[in-house]
């Protein structure tokens, strides 16, 4: 199957400048071309229905006619695949599907979280994490992967922070904190118990707490000062914690960029002298 805006995205660089408008408008209104002739498309484009049919069979149709029909074929293979890729994972789904499916969710989910995040809250965490001491950090499973991540960022910009793989480690941390410090606490679902049991102990010592977890009610969310919510839209039933980790680290991203924007030069020097030469 010939397909119309795959050719045509490939053909604009080399496209003349009478058809470069017709090429741009046919990318970014497939739908409208349906609907016109060949003198509404040159119209439109600003440019002449001769060029128009010209530009159809450089691209590989024998003129206006085919490549319309050929462009109903894409819009409707497209259609199709995006209703498929935003299913589940099945038995049955071959590589492609998969590849298309788990790119969807992590992208939805990234973009979801985007829109929950409120620039106020980002702002008071970023306030909090330049007045503290040192963070500690909280998370078990792919979580602890996130607290892991922004311990490292942190740390080459001369902040202070605490994590551990042990459990009991960071109940000890939770234990030893004191006014001066701050915590942040990370579970996608809210109610993972070591974590809760962390965090009481945090708030039993009025330490400032923040919380990276879904959108919902939750103890972990009663009990944070800030809330930074996190969309997930998982392939499988919490069977990898895929989209809700990468939304996770998406958030701990913005935290860390926030955070160095603040003082731009400093920081930068700061993890240029922390910078780990690597050998050639």
């Amino acid at each position: 199957m010939k397909n119309v805006l795959v050719r045509f995205r490939e053909y604009e660089s080399r496209a003349s400048s009478a058809e470069r408008g017709i090429v741009r408008f046919v990318l970014r209104h497939p739908e409208k071309v349906l609907e016109y002739n060949a003198h509404q498309l040159a119209e439109a484009a600003f440019s002449s229905p001769s060029t128009v049919v010209r530009l159809c069979k450089k691209t590989g149709f024998s003129g206006y006619r085919e490549m319309q029909r050929a462009l109903i074929m894409d819009l409707s293979a497209k259609q199709e695949k995006d209703s498929q890729i935003q299913e589940d994972i099945q038995r049955e789904d071959s590589l492609e599907q998969i590849i298309a499916k788990v790119t969807y969710k992590n992208m939805d989910s990234l973009e979801t979280t985007g829109k929950l995040l409120e620039e106020s809250t980002i702002n008071h965490c970023v306030d909090l994490l330049e007045q503290c001491r040192s963070i500690a950090l909280f998370g078990l499973g792919s979580s602890l992967l996130v607290a892991r991540d922004a311990c490292q960022k942190f740390l080459r910009v001369g902040k202070t922070c605490l994590v551990s793989d042990d459990w009991h480690m960071q109940l000890l941390y939770a234990k030893n904190l004191t006014r001066a410090d701050a915590a942040i606490a990370i579970s996608y679902s809210g109610m993972t118990k070591e974590v809760l049991e962390c965090a009481a102990q945090v708030k039993q010592r009025e330490i400032p707490l923040i919380a990276i977890t879904r959108f919902a009610d939750s103890g972990l969310v009663r009990m944070a000062d800030y809330n930074l919510y996190v969309a997930a839209s998982e392939v499988l039933v919490r069977s990898g914690a895929m989209s809700s980790r990468i939304s996770q680290l998406n958030v701990i991203d913005i935290l860390y960029t926030a955070y160095i924007n603040r003082h731009f030069d400093e920081y930068v020097r700061q993890a240029k002298n922390t910078y780990i030469e690597k050998d050639k």
